[in-house]
């Protein structure tokens, strides 16, 4: 009781000091106290607000980091360390986050250290606003050599959780590039993804490590001073997998996708301004970069304008050139001054024929990577079983692979793909209707003998899927070509698929026969 008195006694004084004593006198000990209690205290205190600056207009992107940075901590560490949490989640985001209450504490850990972060919020007098802001404790000891490398951990890591938890967007232009923006956009929820995908295993790993190579490449980029951007050419018949392969490039790396449509862009400038308003961490599209606008013609446009020239003048020229997308323009676009206005962005070009696409485009520096998608390949086959029907192995799979090595039988993973969704709840039916399929291709192949392929041949070359870091100069050494020129068959093709047929069909019997035992 005596003890209680006494504090009541003291705290009745402080209440009469601090009404007779004047108010500078109150702030010069109030200043003197909070020296006093710097130079006993063994930790030093840091406040980001939330606002930079007095009028509070401009966002802190420290303060957004740290909120960030304190959810990509594992949450149940956070929920220990911290009484109360707020937990939210958005329409932009794809998973729950949570941030500190008012006035709550999170201890965290730096090269052996002992850190907090406090999240302080106080109301506005005569208003409804509050003022937030985080309070960094740090040892005093270290805090010349904790806080600048403290903050860059806090910072990288914000910006990683922020890329691979934010919701993808899938743009298109709109052809009103030169107004606001000229992309629309919708979310990007593609469920392709490099498990699911129907390719063969060393052409995975080899597209998944070029990728990770470059997202991880942003300091050899600077070193070296080239844009910070790569290029894929994908290849391949209709329903080889191009699009898909693009969604598994986008999940993988967490990027925006931009599907750029040619015909709707008016000009050059157009499509300048088209890249300006581009993100950087984004994939760029253009699908069917062969028919997306008559690029090829543009070479010979300009030798015709140098004959008729003297006769036509240069204004009609000009005025032709400047009114659509020209071959210069693209090139500019993928490769010259405007393409490092962004970083980290990869291009992807897509065409069913290769050989129709004009070689400037696809050179050293543009399309740094080729990818031909062919046909199903056993292992892609087998992954296909395993995704629609849930089969690893089945009896007509040598049957499959006898019709994939003849080359003539093989099919494309979305006609495979779409037999199987058909049967998807009958494997034995799928795998039938598949083989039918197959052996129907080695029929019809037969009356056209242009493209048949040798047995022999056929069992050494796979049909599946080839990568190639190179340019078109290296185009006529790709699998089905021998020095520039296609393979000539020979007179006895037909006998050849006689008997493959025979012995695919005697396979077929063998297994039912197997069956009805």
């Amino acid at each position: 009781m005596e003890i209680l008195s006494q504090m009541w006694s003291l705290l009745g004084l402080l209440t009469v000091l601090q009404n007779i004593l004047p108010t500078q006198l109150l702030s010069l000990l109030h200043s003197i106290y909070e020296s006093l209690q710097d130079l006993i205290s063994p930790y030093s205190y840091f406040d980001i607000p939330e606002f930079n600056g007095y009028c509070g207009v401009e966002i802190n992107d420290l303060y957004r980091h740290i909120n960030l940075y304190l959810n990509s901590v594992n949450s149940s560490t956070s929920a220990a360390a911290c009484r109360r949490l707020t937990l939210s989640r958005s329409k932009s985001s794809n998973r729950i986050s949570f941030t500190v209450a008012p006035n709550q504490t999170v201890h965290d850990t730096f090269n052996g250290h002992s850190i907090s972060w406090t999240h302080q919020v106080e109301t506005v007098q005569d208003s409804l606003e509050e003022k937030r802001s985080f309070t960094l404790k740090l040892p005093k000891r270290h805090c010349t050599t904790l806080l600048s490398p403290y903050l860059q951990h806090v910072t990288s890591r914000a910006e990683e959780f922020e890329r691979v938890s934010r919701e993808r967007r899938l743009f298109t232009n709109n052809g009103n590039a030169s107004y606001e923006s000229g992309w629309v956009s919708v979310p990007f929820r593609h469920p392709s993804t490099f498990e699911t995908l129907a390719l063969d295993p060393q052409l995975k790993k080899q597209i998944m490590e070029d990728l990770k190579s470059f997202a991880n490449g942003r300091d050899f980029y600077h070193r070296v001073g080239r844009a910070w951007k790569r290029g894929y050419l994908l290849y391949g018949p209709p329903g080889s997998g191009k699009s898909s392969l693009i969604a598994a490039m986008a999940n993988y790396l967490c990027y925006d996708v931009y599907d750029l449509e040619l015909t709707k862009v008016t000009d050059n400038s157009e499509l300048r301004a088209l890249l300006i308003q581009t993100t950087s961490r984004s994939i760029i599209v253009i699908e069917d970069i062969d028919c997306s606008v008559d690029l090829t013609a543009d070479r010979m446009l300009k030798s015709t304008r140098k004959r008729s020239q003297p006769s036509t003048g240069k204004d009609s020229g000009n005025e032709e050139e400047s009114g659509r997308v020209t071959l210069s323009g693209l090139l500019n676009f993928t490769d010259g001054l405007w393409s490092c206005c962004g970083e980290e962005r990869i291009i992807v070009f897509t065409t069913n024929h290769r050989e129709n696409v004009d070689p400037a485009l696809v050179r050293y520096g543009r399309m740094d990577v080729h990818v031909s998608l062919g046909n199903c390949g056993m292992h892609a086959f087998k992954v296909l079983a395993m995704n629609y029907l849930g089969i690893e192995s089945h009896s007509l799979f040598d049957v499959v692979e006898s019709c994939i090595r003849s080359g003539a039988g093989a099919l494309t993973p979305a006609q495979i793909g779409e037999i199987m969704l058909r049967n998807r709840g009958n494997a034995d039916v799928a795998m039938k209707e598949v083989v039918g399929a197959m052996q129907a291709r080695i029929l019809s192949s037969g009356t056209q003998k242009e493209h048949l392929i040798d047995y022999e041949d056929a069992v050494t070359r796979s049909p599946q899927s080839v990568l190639a870091v190179a340019s078109p100069e290296n185009w006529d050494s790709s699998p089905g070509r021998i020095g520039g020129k296609k393979r000539k068959e020979g007179g006895n093709n037909w006998e050849k698929k006689a008997r493959l047929l025979v012995r695919l069909r005697s396979l077929t019997k063998s297994d039912s026969g197997r069956r009805g035992v």
